[in-house]
């Protein structure tokens, strides 16, 4: 896992890069909160790429329980990937939710998500 550090109007923002999953359940969502955390950052982005299939499966709580520890340490979160292929009314309406708020996006483009972590 390699964290590149991206400046935008004087906010540090993490972006994590890995050929791995980094998140398969919720205490691997913990621990990459509490690394980042350590290291300063409070906003982060990550690849749809580095989170498992699961999460995005609304039914089993995965996403809603590494979502929190997001929030609990009031780490805005923007994933960036390709949505478009869920067929899911429910996670569409997820991500859609998301995308109205600051905490969590879900995008699919870095640059989107870096602007949309700089304000």
């Amino acid at each position: 896992m390699v964290v590149k550090k991206h400046s935008s109007n004087g906010i540090d923002i993490a972006e994590v890069i890995s050929d791995d999953l980094l998140i398969t359940n919720e205490s691997d969502g913990l621990d990459l909160v509490g690394t980042l955390y350590f290291q300063g950052y409070d906003r982060v982005i990550l690849y749809k790429e580095n989170i498992a299939a699961q999460f995005f499966d609304l039914k089993n709580g995965l996403a809603g329980e590494v979502l929190q520890k997001f929030s609990n340490y009031r780490m805005r979160l923007v994933i960036v990937g390709d949505f478009k292929s869920y067929n899911s009314e429910s996670l569409q309406a997820f991500i859609y939710e998301c995308n109205q708020g600051r905490m969590v996006n879900m995008l699919a483009q870095l640059s989107d998500a870096i602007k949309s972590l700089s304000n």
